[in-house]
C-alpha cells in the first residue's frame, strides 16, 4: 500500500507565501515523478507543476516564476513553494506520486489541501 499526504494549505492574502509538503509512505522504491495538481471551484484539475528523481522541473505558464517545486528523495517528499500568490491560485492542491519509471504510470493521490487566497 502507498500513501500520499499533502499539507500546508490554509489561507493567505494576496501577494503572500505559502509552503505546500507532500510525502508519499508505504511498499515505495522511488518516487519517478512528483507532480501538484490543483482545482478551482467549477473548473477542471490543472497541473500546476512536477519534478522528476533528476529534479527536472516544469511548471503551469500562469504560476511560473512564483512557484517552486523541489523535492528530497531520501524523505519522499516534494514541496511547493508558492510566492506571490493571487486570488486565481485558490481551489484544492492535490500532490500526485507516480512510482513507474517507464511509459505506464503507476500513481497515487493524496487527498488535497485548500488554499484560499483573498484579495
Amino acid at each position: 500500500q502507498v500513501q500520499v499526504v499533502e499539507s500546508g494549505g490554509g489561507l493567505v492574502q494576496a501577494g503572500g507565501s505559502l509552503r505546500l509538503s507532500c510525502v508519499a509512505s508505504g511498499n515505495i522504491f522511488r518516487v519517478a515523478v512528483f507532480a501538484w495538481y490543483r482545482q478551482a471551484p467549477g473548473k477542471q484539475r490543472e497541473l500546476v507543476a512536477d519534478i522528476t528523481t533528476g529534479d527536472m522541473a516544469r511548471y503551469s505558464e500562469s504560476v511560473k516564476g512564483r512557484f517552486t517545486i523541489s523535492r528530497d528523495n531520501a524523505k519522499y517528499t516534494s514541496y511547493l513553494q508558492m510566492n506571490n500568490l493571487k486570488p486565481e491560485d485558490t481551489g484544492t492542491y492535490y500532490c500526485a506520486a507516480d512510482l513507474s519509471p517507464g511509459p505506464v504510470s503507476d500513481e497515487y493521490w493524496g487527498q488535497g489541501t485548500q488554499v484560499t487566497v483573498s484579495s
